[in-house]
């Protein structure tokens, strides 16, 4: 009979000993059964309790208790690229606390009564989900940037054409020469054509 060979453990797994993991939990049974169990983990965890609106630094992973009392605080940590990923802890279930969830960005929800399973698939979901999302944004803005320096070009041989007369390859190859001679990319290049041009033209204009 052969047995299966055991898989290799995932690096999302053996990452968990290496996060910061700020617990905002009352300490309460559920509070201190999470800090046991994260402890257990082998994460690097630092209560705090009630919230607040800044984190300790290089926090990877923040587990909130979502309770109606500090709705209507600013949690200034959890918005922006740099938020850490959120995991909700909701003792209670109706529209406002779901809406904060939503609000909050949580990337997954712990029940209350915390049970003594499920925390370490969350964790480590959580946490995938929330480098995915950092990657496609910093694809995204990849992209927009790109397009943003193409827009660039275009409007760089646009004034070109127009300034000397000259066809579109032409002017292409005259913001080329410019940019190798100045040592800078091609979009750059077309950035200083267009911000000479702009200032050109406000100085053009009649008092």
């Amino acid at each position: 009979m052969n047995r299966q060979q055991p898989r290799a453990t995932s690096p999302h797994l053996k990452e968990l000993r290496q996060l910061k993991i700020t617990l905002m939990h009352p300490d309460d049974t559920d509070g201190l059964l999470l800090a046991q169990q994260l402890q257990r983990i082998g994460c690097q965890v630092r209560n705090i309790w009630p919230p607040v609106q800044h984190l300790p630094e290089a926090t990877d992973i923040v587990l909130l208790a979502v309770r109606p009392d500090f709705l209507h605080l600013p949690m200034i940590w959890a918005q922006g690229e740099q938020a850490p990923a959120l995991v909700a802890v909701v003792n209670y279930e109706n529209p406002t606390i779901v809406s904060a969830v939503l609000d909050l960005k949580a990337l997954a929800i712990l029940p209350s009564p915390i049970r003594s399973f499920g925390l370490l698939s969350t964790l480590v979901v959580a946490r995938k989900t929330h480098r995915e999302s950092r990657q496609m944004q910093l694809y995204i803005h990849k992209l927009q940037n790109k397009l943003l320096g193409q827009r660039g070009v275009t409007d760089a041989k646009a004034i070109l054409i127009a300034t000397h007369q000259v066809s579109e390859d032409r002017a292409y190859e005259m913001l080329r020469e410019q940019a190798m001679k100045k040592r800078i990319s091609i979009e750059e290049a077309a950035q200083a054509i267009i911000g000479a041009s702009e200032l050109l033209g406000m100085r053009g204009k009649p008092e």
